[in-house]
């Protein structure tokens, strides 16, 4: 957290990854996020990876730094409680991120009766309203026929979930510049975005779709190629693996130079009468460097060149598991500024990170811990929905809202 956005009241309405990363963004940098699930819990209480007590990793990993209420929004009072913290007043209120959306109740055009400014982001799934995760995304747009091992015929969907992440970040950008719109003009407004639509743009800005129009033959799978340019990975003696880039010309240059391929890779030129010093021409004759490359890592233990690879600034990496990059990358901890260690009850002692970015007006801030259900119900209600004492206790009473001080009270 680094308050770049103090001051700035956002409500979050949301389940999966796309919004409550953007919250959960947003909280980082600042913001006060209010996110209200059902007295039961989201829709995400319980996803997995779980920690051995049950609770779910996922769902405290994506709202760090939030504040909770727990609300029946079946009931008519709920709505309307949710109604009211949304439309609260404030020049840096009424803001509001759904992927959620009810027409009728919880929709611009209903909300915006209360308040007249407010923003509203909404995710669908695609255009028309269907719904779309990354997993049902993907293949629709062909991604995985170009994934996975060369000449392998099913397709091979990714465990990283790239347009829902790619999504929270443009679903903050567009309540940052609807806000900015907000300022300048005083108008209010709904930002609607699709989960397909983000990566069928994303596609396109990378020439993928380009590429299946003008040229003839599809894009196949390269294993662990990489498109386009030379980078391959390769076992080394010790058994690991790594990978290694020739992207631009320093760093093939260097590749080369770093394991004495320069004759054969020279050789390679002449006999195929093509100069490698082109990226495209490291594509197309890959396999033919790798056949080169391939002994020469074979017969090396990763620390046998790993402090010349470092000295030669080349771009490399070894493959590990997450349990191994916790081990060995200092990235993955406290020597990060990112990172800090943090005990949360129910889930254990582990590296949290905070927002990536590092912004000089304002230093980082420890991350928060994401709150537990209906954590601050209570401090909402008063704050936000401006109820008195009696009105909230009203509330509790009759099971509209709950948090966990209450439930225990209500169990003795």
């Amino acid at each position: 957290m680094n308050r770049m956005l103090n001051g700035m009241r956002v409500v979050e309405g949301s389940a999966f990854v796309a919004v409550p990363l953007a919250g959960m963004t947003l909280a980082q940098m600042g913001a006060e996020v209010i996110r209200f699930d059902r007295i039961e819990g989201g829709l995400d209480a319980g996803r997995w990876p779980l920690a051995p007590s049950g609770q779910s990793l996922f769902w405290a990993g994506l709202n760090k730094g939030k504040k909770s209420i727990a609300v029946d929004m079946r009931s008519p009072e709920g709505q309307a409680l949710v109604t009211r913290i949304i439309t609260a007043s404030g020049k840096d209120a009424g803001m509001f991120l759904t992927n959620l959306r009810v027409r009728g109740w919880m929709d611009h055009e209903t909300l915006s009766q209360h308040r007249r400014d407010l923003i509203m982001v909404t995710l669908m799934g695609d255009r028309q309203g269907r719904p779309q995760v990354d997993y049902t995304v993907n293949p629709a747009l062909g991604i995985p026929d170009m994934t996975g091992p060369e000449g392998h015929d099913a397709p091979v969907a990714a465990a990283l979930p790239a347009w829902d992440l790619i999504a929270g970040n443009m679903v903050v950008s567009s309540l940052l510049a609807a806000e900015r719109h907000r300022l300048r003009h005083g108008e209010g407004q709904e930002v609607e975005i699709a989960l397909k639509d983000v990566a069928a743009a994303t596609i396109g800005h990378l020439g993928m779709i380009g590429d299946a129009v003008v040229n003839g033959p599809e894009r196949t799978k390269a294993g662990n190629a990489l498109y386009g340019a030379y980078g391959q990975d390769f076992i080394c003696a010790c058994g690991r693996r790594v990978m290694v880039i020739g992207l631009t010309g320093r760093q093939w240059a260097g590749l080369v130079k770093a394991t004495g391929s320069g004759e054969a890779m020279e050789a390679l030129a002449r006999q195929s009468g093509r100069d490698l010093r082109d990226e495209g021409v490291r594509w197309d004759l890959r396999h033919e460097i790798t056949a080169i490359l391939r002994p020469w890592f074979a017969a090396r233990r990763v620390e046998d060149f790993a402090e010349e690879f470092e000295t030669r600034g080349l771009t490399w990496s070894v493959f590990r598991s997450v349990k191994q990059a916790l081990r060995e990358d200092p990235d993955l901890s406290e020597a990060n500024p990112m990172f800090s260690m943090l005990d949360q009850p129910g889930l254990g002692r582990f590296p949290v990170p905070g927002h990536p970015g590092a912004f000089s007006a304002r230093p980082r801030i420890r991350p928060e811990p994401a709150p537990a259900l209906g954590q601050h119900t209570e401090e909402i209600l008063g704050d936000v929905a401006r109820l008195s004492d009696t009105e909230i206790a009203q509330l509790f009473d009759k099971g509209v809202v709950q948090s966990p001080r209450h439930a225990a009270r209500s169990a003795a």
